[in-house]
Formats: C-alpha cells, structure tokens, sequence
C-alpha cells in the first residue's frame, strides 16, 4: 500500500485526475507556500509535462498578440491624458519612456516612441474618450484570452455566460489598469522625492541618501503592486468552483522573476547577436516587441501551471489519504463481521 506521503511521478489514470482536479476546483489550498512535505522535484516534473500538454508555448503567442493588439490604444489614451493635462509635462512624459525602457528592448522602444509622438500630435476630449473605451475593450479581449488559457491550465470548463465572462473581463481590466497607474505613479512619486531632496537639501551626502531612499521605497512599492497584478488575474481568471486569495504564490514569485530576467535577457540578445532588420525588414522592431509579449505572456501562464500543480499534487495526497482511511475503515468491520 502507497503512504500518503507518497506522491508518485507519474500521472495518474484519467478518472482519477478528474477527481484530482475537481477537488482542487472546490477545495483550494489555504496557502500554496506549505508543500505538506511534497517533494519540489515531483512539482517541478508535473509542471514540465502540463507545461507542453496544455499547449502553453501556443498559448503564449495568442496572448502576446492581444497585448500587442491593446498596446496602441493604451498609449493612445496615456498620451491624450498627458497632453490634455499639461502640455509642459515633458518629465512626465520622458520619465514614462524611460521605465517602459527598461523592459523593452531598445530596437522596439522606437517604434513605442513613434507611436506616442504621432498619438500626442493633437489631443481632444473625443479622442480621450475614445481611445478609453478602446484601450479598455482591447485589453478586456486579451483577460478573455487569459481566462480561456488559466481554464485549460486548471482543468475546468467555462461556465459563465459570454456576457458574464466579458463583463468580468472588462471589470477585472479596469482593476488591472488602476494598479498599473499607481505601479508609474509610485515610480514618479519617488524621482519627484529624490528630485526635491537634492533641491532642498543643501548637503550632498544627505541629499544622496534621501534620493536613494525615496526611489528604493518608489521600487518595492511598485514590486508589491505587481505581484498584487498577479494576484488578482490568478484570482479572478479561473472558472473553478471555489477562488481563494493569496496575496503572493510561488507561481508569482516564479512569474514575476522570469518575466524579468527574460526581458533582461531579450534586451542583452537583441543589442549582441539579433538583427532582426535583416530578416523582418522594417518590421523588425514589431517582431521584437511581438516577442517581448510573447514572453510576457509566457511567464504569466508559467506560474499559474505552477501554482495549479502545486494545488493538485496536494489534491492527490489528499485523495490518497482519504482512500486509505475508508480502507482501513472497511478491513475493520470485514474482521469484525467475520469474528
């Protein structure tokens, strides 16, 4: 007989999984951190076979064409607020590029450049309420395409209705959006700190400390919020039966990480060995912005496979108790009835 504690590598037969997988829709974990003594290679080697059975590497590429697809409508309206509120809001505006420079590569940041300086050309209340309402339904398309592919990941159908579920997804694209503009409004709050402190404070060094600690407050506050952006398309995506919140899982963590040292690594590819302009012409720049996306999209989906085999493994220790239990229950009043 299997110990409880046994959770074998190998898959289990189907019927089993769907009972795996159903008690994992009802019966979520308290806390995805608390492993209950599963091992992390038997997590690591499940998420490696679901990484490729639920077809993520496709999947990633849909998202990435949605983001791609919302992106021009976002900087539409991000560009029509900056110019409608001030037209002297340089800094702002510059200081926008540089943090949307840090993850993406050099050779696509012109193309993100182009697009704002033709977008801030003329702005007009019209055009600010239209590329609202288009930015928000082109993102709301691509958390549609993220509830699709976090069902696939954890085994269950869709059961609200298309009203319902887009409803939902425009719901939860505002709430993305919000946390999105207070991640750059933290950011801008802390130069406006380190900007003023080397303005006031006549001391250098002071000065100096000041800034550093006004911009590494601005950063992990930023961090906290992203991985709150995790959070709440963990939550919100998933058609399953029971949500439970956490505020930070290790598919996060996992989702978080990668996504940055992929774009490091994307950036570090593109300036050494890719010359995308010899292959895709003048779309080069697309390509790499596409591909940057495409990663993006790719981790987010990653830690959720991560955070899903983390919730069945656990599942089936339970299943496997459970089974064990009614056992040991049936053996005892079998010797009974035969005493």
């Amino acid at each position: 007989m299997l110990s409880a504690d046994h959770i074998p590598d190998r898959s289990p037969a189907p019927q089993l999984q769907s009972r795996i997988w159903d008690l994992v829709s009802r019966s979520p974990l308290r806390s995805l951190w608390n492993l209950e003594g599963i091992p992390v290679r038997v997590i690591a080697k499940h998420t490696w076979k679901s990484f490729f059975a639920d077809n993520l590497l496709g999947r990633s590429a849909e998202l990435g064409f949605y983001f791609i697809f919302a992106l021009f409508p976002s900087l539409f309206t991000a560009t029509t607020v900056l110019g409608l509120a001030a037209r002297s809001a340089s800094q702002i505006y510059y200081s926008l590029l540089e943090y949307l420079a840090l993850v993406i590569p050099p050779a696509a940041m012109g193309t993100v450049l182009e697009t704002f300086n033709e977008t801030t050309a003329a702005t007009t209340s019209g055009k600010l309420t239209f590329g609202l309402v288009a930015a928000i339904w082109s993102a709301s398309v691509g958390f549609s395409a993220i509830q699709d592919s976090l069902n696939v990941v954890y085994k269950v159908k869709e059961t609200r209705s298309y009203v319902a579920a887009r409803l939902s997804a425009i719901g939860v694209t505002i709430i993305l959006s919000v946390l999105v503009t207070l991640m750059l409004a933290s950011l801008f709050g802390a130069d406006f700190f380190a900007r003023l402190a080397y303005y006031r404070i006549h001391q250098h060094l002071l000065a100096a400390v000041v800034a550093v600690a006004a911009r590494s407050v601005g950063w992990i506050f930023a961090s906290l919020l992203l991985s709150l952006l995790f959070a709440v398309i963990y939550y919100f995506a998933p058609d399953v039966k029971t949500s439970r919140w956490h505020w930070f899982t290790p598919g996060a963590a996992v989702g978080i990480l990668g996504w940055l040292l992929a774009s490091i690594g994307l950036r570090i590819y593109v300036h050494l060995f890719g010359n995308f302009s010899v292959t895709y012409g003048s779309l080069g720049a697309v390509i790499i912005l596409l591909t940057w996306f495409y990663l993006t999209g790719l981790m987010l989906l990653l830690g959720a496979e991560i955070n899903s085999e983390i919730e069945a493994a656990a599942a089936a220790k339970r299943l496997l108790a459970k089974e064990q239990t009614n056992f040991a229950a049936a053996a005892a009043v079998s010797s009974t009835t035969v005493d």
